[in-house]
């Protein structure tokens, strides 16, 4: 039998984190087994093991782009804002909230990640996504060098934990206009 080409093994895996992302935001990473994805997946278990180590990488890879994910929608938001740099703090600021608490993000990254993957490897990712667009922001906004690291820190600390409140929240479309209100109160802060 010959062996599948580079495009179908990278087909393969696609369809394997596809599957993955579906089943993992619709259920948990607790209800959620290898068999479950292989079966949704159309492979077998054994081609989910060849691709990624074990159940705990396959769900960092899907951490991982949806971290990726979340950083491009922020991007893309304060690319398409006001050119002044405080309307694209605030456009970018406003776009890490909707899109971490929408879909299989808020369930993959908010809920099940710090348990699954570790605080350390969460915040790992933040820090290379969505936390390296706000330092960037935030410099352009006019923060001074000498305090930017710590204000990145705290308005990205900030903005996860409205985050979570968020997601915890039973009507999630009001929690976020209010996420959003009080991000505006902070907001401020860098840009007066």
């Amino acid at each position: 039998m010959p062996r599948a080409s580079a495009a179908d093994a990278a087909q393969t895996a696609q369809r394997i984190l596809d599957s993955a992302k579906e089943l993992l935001s619709a259920r948990g990473f607790s209800e959620v087994s290898v068999d479950d994805v292989a079966r949704d997946a159309g492979v077998t278990r054994g081609a989910v093991y060849h691709h990624y180590r074990n159940k705990v990488a396959l769900f960092g890879e899907v951490a991982a782009r949806l971290q990726a994910d979340v950083a491009r929608a922020v991007v893309a938001a304060a690319e398409n804002a006001d050119p002044q740099p405080h309307e694209q703090l605030k456009a970018g600021s406003h776009a890490f909230l909707d899109a971490i608490t929408n879909g299989a993000a808020m369930r993959i990254l908010l809920i099940d990640s710090p348990a699954v993957i570790g605080w350390q490897e969460w915040r790992r990712l933040d820090a290379e996504n969505s936390a390296t667009h706000l330092r960037e922001a935030l410099r352009e906004a006019g923060v001074a060098e000498d305090i930017l690291d710590a204000s990145t820190a705290q308005l990205s600390g900030a903005m996860n934990e409205a985050a979570l409140w968020t997601a915890q929240q039973n009507d999630i479309d009001l929690a976020r206009r209010q996420s959003h209100r009080a991000l505006d109160r902070l907001l401020t802060a860098y840009v007066s």
